[in-house]
């Protein structure tokens, strides 16, 4: 017989029973399901992750401010003043492929006003560098110049939440808003790409929907702050092309750890150990999901090989007629894996129909991304033709091995 004689004969015989054949590739169905389920979801999260850790920039090191209730903050401020333009001048200095210290100042309980119109909103006062370090993209207008931060300019970036409460579908450039008691006007716009995750690893991040920037002078002279709060809330260190974020970070604290007399109120954020601890606990998901689907695959397999060895012996006369008219023992074993082949590849394909399917649901119920690749569904299609042919053999080769006298007197 052909290839294609043996497939045809061998659909045909999972045909006649169907109910048989559908319960005997479940498992195939549902391991191939789960397995590029779990990849599309491996992806789409390690692609959140790394949209994440280039808000925090992979090549940065950030120094983050610590809270303190009133009577701590006392305490802390005898030794120390917090985060500081000193800090920030020396970390350039005496740190190692430190480029650029960037300072951040958040403006705590504001509310945006314009018109009759109100938006709650985060407000930070920010450098120019900041738009660069932070990979902000613009929908209108511009970000901060050097000469807003020079001359503490009433101005600022509205998040695209933050523009449409306030204005809607009216002009928002050149409008002024009231940012706490003070006056600004808007000069641009961010795009609605920006992030939308709160945290990552533990380490706060924001939505850029509903945040205000403003210059980071402006902040500091024309708003109110707690005078036992730090003056800025965080510094993002850039550093060179090719410098080791986490040796930088290792020099950084020693450097902090002088100026603040010992004060641990500070914190240091490595994205890059983010990411990677991030893609330790994903490789770790992967591994639990995998054997899970594993296992699914296993089960699979062994009921195709409960229901061809169950065909075996139904059709053993069948077998031993094909002998005596001149087939060969290779013949029946073909012919046996062929149907161990068709459930085995009709169970793939139902199977990555349910992958494509529960990612799909995940990504809208869950809200989380999922990305499906090709070397997903073809490492799942070819692990479970893989399993069926493997539980066929065993069975093929007890239908070859028949001797045709005995299975001709077969009842």
């Amino acid at each position: 017989m052909t290839p294609r004689e043996i497939l045809g004969a061998a659909f045909a015989s999972l045909a006649a029973h169907k109910l048989r054949t559908g319960l005997a590739m479940l498992g195939i169905v549902f391991g191939v399901g789960a397995v590029v389920a779990m990849l599309a979801i491996g992806a789409g999260a390690e692609k959140q992750a790394l949209g994440l850790v280039e808000r925090l920039g992979l090549g940065n090191v950030i120094v983050r401010a610590k809270r303190f209730d009133p009577e701590q903050a006392q305490e802390v401020r005898r030794k120390s003043a917090g985060l500081a333009a000193r800090d920030a001048l020396a970390l350039v200095d005496a740190v190692p492929g430190a480029v650029a210290a960037v300072p951040k100042i958040r403006l705590e309980a504001v509310r945006a006003l314009a018109g009759g119109a109100k938006a709650e909103a985060t407000a930070f006062g920010v450098t120019p560098e900041h738009a660069e370090l932070a990979h902000l993209e613009l929908a209108e207008g511009r970000f901060l110049d050097p000469l807003d931060q020079a001359t503490s300019a009433q101005v600022a970036v509205l998040g695209s939440a933050v523009r449409r409460d306030l204005f809607g579908s009216e002009p928002a450039l050149g409008q002024p808003i009231k940012v706490g008691d003070v006056w600004l006007t808007v000069v641009g716009v961010l795009s609605s790409e920006g992030g939308s995750a709160d945290a990552f690893e533990g380490v706060s991040i924001g939505s850029t929907a509903r945040e205000i920037y403003l210059p980071a002078s402006t902040a500091e002279r024309k708003f109110e702050r707690d005078p036992l709060a730090s003056p800025y809330d965080e510094i993002v260190v850039r550093l060179a092309d090719g410098a080791d974020p986490r040796r930088a970070a290792s020099a950084l604290g020693e450097l902090l750890n002088r100026l603040h007399a010992g004060a641990e109120d500070y914190e240091i954020v490595v994205p890059e150990a983010l990411l990677e601890q991030s893609r330790k606990t994903q490789r770790l998901f992967t591994l639990v999901m995998g054997a899970i689907a594993g296992i699914s695959l296993l089960v699979g397999g062994i009921g195709i090989m409960n229901i061809l060895l169950a065909t075996v012996l139904e059709r053993t006369r069948e077998i031993g007629v094909r002998r005596a008219v001149g087939a060969r023992r290779s013949d029946i074993g073909r012919q046996f894996l062929a149907e161990a082949f068709a459930i085995s590849s009709v169970g793939a394909l139902a199977g990555i129909a349910l992958g494509l399917g529960l990612g799909r649901a995940v990504s809208a119920v869950a809200g989380w991304p999922t990305v499906v690749t090709l070397p997903s569904i073809l490492l799942a299609a070819g692990v479970a033709l893989a399993v069926g042919l493997a539980s066929g053999t065993y069975p093929a080769n007890r239908a070859a091995q028949l001797d045709p006298i005995d299975a001709l007197r077969y009842e």
